[in-house]
């Protein structure tokens, strides 16, 4: 079967995935508009990495269809030619070249064909300059771009790495726990700046902290067992007596 042409940048269609007889997403459907920023919430286990799998391509679905930006079918394509499309994923712990400076961190994921590290040697242009210097300021780091990666505390590690993944120019940006080990002030910044990102393209952020998810003023789905509990404003869903029964307690 075709993937069908669909308006929105996302669009899953009661995708399934098992692993060994136990059912990760049970008919999942979802859909994300073109400069949408959305929230995942959900209990361990409810489907969200592998939701984020699938629309990255290491995971394969058993059932049901994952559209990206018109009919591009990505349950047939593999994970390097998924990101060639436009779909960056940012995972919990961030990885950056730490031996590197911040500076040199975001020439190496500039979206351009080159051999690896051949940049650091190579004569900057100045729209290349332009661009790094944009990043910088986008991510809150250009007064650290001569300090090395390693250097950074976790919540700007986690900014260069948003960085380096708007250097490749993506789409759609899959973010998974941003604020996992951040400082409240880290926190706040970090709301600040999806929501920035949003204004030019999509953003799904998986996220457990609630009062984060409230800071970004987003749309929520809450995830159970595999597929959509409830969606909705995040008043809505942590009224609903089946979130608050599987997730939020009382």
């Amino acid at each position: 079967m075709s993937a069908p042409t669909t308006p929105t940048l996302l669009y899953l269609d009661n995708v399934t995935v098992t692993f060994d007889g136990f059912r990760a997403l049970n008919a999942l459907s979802l859909a994300i508009d073109h400069h949408e920023m959305r929230a995942i919430i959900g209990p361990n286990g409810a489907g969200k990495t592998t939701m984020m799998d699938v629309i990255t391509g290491k995971a394969k679905p058993d059932d049901g269809q994952a559209v990206f930006d018109g009919s591009h079918d990505l349950t047939a394509l593999d994970e390097a030619t998924i990101a060639e499309l436009g779909i960056g994923r940012k995972f919990q712990t961030p990885t950056v070249f730490e031996h590197h400076t911040v500076e040199d961190n975001i020439l190496l994921a500039l979206k351009a064909d080159r051999r690896p590290f051949s940049a650091l040697l190579s004569r900057r242009d100045k729209v290349e300059r332009e661009r790094i210097d944009a990043l910088l300021e986008r991510v809150r780091l250009n007064r650290h771009r001569h300090r090395l990666a390693a250097e950074l505390s976790h919540g700007q590690k986690q900014w260069l790495e948003i960085g380096m993944l708007l250097a490749q120019e993506p789409k759609l940006l899959l973010v998974d726990e941003p604020a996992a080990g951040m400082t409240d002030q880290e926190t706040a910044d970090t709301a600040d700046l999806l929501r920035d990102i949003a204004k030019t393209r999509a953003v799904v952020v998986v996220e457990h902290d609630m009062t984060f998810v409230r800071d970004l003023g987003v749309k929520v789905t809450c995830l159970h067992e595999g597929s959509v509990l409830a969606e909705g404003p995040l008043d809505v869903v942590s009224a609903n007596e089946r979130v608050i029964e599987v997730y939020l307690g009382r």
